[in-house]
């Protein structure tokens, strides 16, 4: 259980029908928390002339309706969810967490050489950190729900792709700068690909479309190609609880 710790923040008008709330604890998963859970905070309330609280690594974008609602009025209403939020004893639920069965390289991870040799480590190190790492899923981007996550301890960043591809696979298991992702359809893409797993991570028949949620935690197992070929198409899910540790 993560226990709740409400970082310090800074309120901005963006525009005139939004507030961005910056958690600025240095703490990033102070920050994520807060930000995730004054979200859920204002969504569960819904306030008048609320329209939408949008939460990232460590900021939340609150829209309102300015007609219904002034910019000091969900100011006001915003530190009154903070203030909840620190009054609140108790802790976070417990994550559900993902095992995610990896093949890098080759065909599988066109970009893996190519990290390694940007990294100066061999590509079985470039593999040993992607894998040695439990990584939390900050946010939901672009598409289809792709897990936004910190990435691997890389000795440094990883650059995009100076051209980006037309088309990457679905399933495919990328880096770039600080972060890692899986694509869960096939759309365009710059970032490194070094893997791709074989499970299948969007549904469109099922609500929501993506088995996880932010703060839901996974990490990445090497597999091999015959394991690949047993594994393609089924379901990406939680583990039982009697699984994780």
């Amino acid at each position: 259980m993560a226990v709740l710790t409400v970082a310090p923040t800074e309120i901005y008008e963006s525009g005139d029908s939004a507030l961005r709330v910056v958690a600025i604890s240095g703490t990033s998963d102070d920050n994520w928390l807060t930000v995730h859970r004054l979200a859920d905070w204002l969504e569960d309330c819904g306030a008048e002339g609320l329209r939408a609280a949008v939460p990232t690594y460590d900021s939340v974008l609150v829209e309102f309706d300015p007609v219904m609602v002034s910019a000091g009025q969900m100011r006001a209403f915003v530190r009154l969810g903070l203030g909840e939020l620190a009054r609140a004893a108790g802790s976070a639920a417990a994550p559900r967490e993902f095992d995610v069965p990896v093949v890098y390289g080759g065909e599988f991870g066109p970009d893996l050489e190519k990290v390694a040799e940007h990294q100066g480590i061999s590509t079985e190190d470039v593999i040993r950190l992607h894998t040695e790492k439990t990584y939390t899923i900050r946010c939901l981007g672009a598409p289809a729900g792709s897990p936004m996550m910190d990435g691997p301890a890389f000795p440094k960043p990883v650059p995009r792709l100076k051209d980006p591809r037309l088309s990457v696979p679905a399933g495919a298991v990328s880096v770039a700068g600080r972060q890692a992702v899986i694509a869960p359809a096939v759309a365009p893409g710059g970032w490194c690909v070094i893997g791709q797993t074989p499970l299948s991570v969007l549904n469109i028949r099922r609500e929501p479309l993506v088995p996880y949620t932010p703060g839901d935690v996974l990490r990445f197992r090497r597999i091999g190609i015959e394991e690949f070929s047993l594994l393609a198409g089924q379901e990406l899910q939680p583990l039982a609880r009697e699984a994780q540790p």
